[in-house]
């Protein structure tokens, strides 16, 4: 009886292992949504498919009602709006921030840099300059999620 127990138990925790591989695969999928005439957005999905993510481009000639759907006030519009899951990532914001989001969970819409700030992923030869990444909340306030000194 006991031994029949135990594999019951470690088939349980098997399956319940292999349940949890696509969610933390999934993490790492991303759509990005840019203009067709936007470089720098091509430079920044480079940068994240680098650290490891899989990315989907779609293009679109005006990004205003994709950043609407996710809750991206305009004033903190970056010129590509990616989706993360529950989450947006407006601009150039860094694949690090981006997995430390996702490790955090935090209560929010989404991360942004906005504009495009010099030295950030994909805007690196505009130069360098120090910039944030803004964490936004449900009502449209934004905090600071990350300091950056740039490329």
């Amino acid at each position: 009886m006991r031994a029949r127990l135990n594999r019951r138990t470690l088939l349980a925790g098997a399956v319940a292992l292999a349940s949890t591989g696509p969610a933390v695969a999934q993490d790492r999928r991303m759509t990005a949504y840019k203009t067709p005439w936007c470089g720098c957005c091509d430079g920044w999905v480079a940068h994240m498919r680098e650290a490891g993510w899989t990315v989907e481009v779609i293009e679109r000639e005006d990004l205003a009602p994709i950043r609407a759907r996710q809750g991206v006030p305009d004033r903190y519009a970056g010129c590509h709006t990616a989706v993360v899951g529950a989450y947006a990532i407006e601009g150039h914001v860094p694949a690090s921030d981006v997995a430390r989001l996702l490790r955090e969970r935090p209560q929010a819409v989404a991360l942004a840099a906005p504009g495009m700030p010099a030295g950030s992923p994909g805007m690196e030869a505009a130069g360098r300059q120090p910039y944030v990444t803004l964490l936004i909340d449900r009502r449209g306030q934004a905090a600071v999620f990350g300091r950056h000194n740039g490329a």
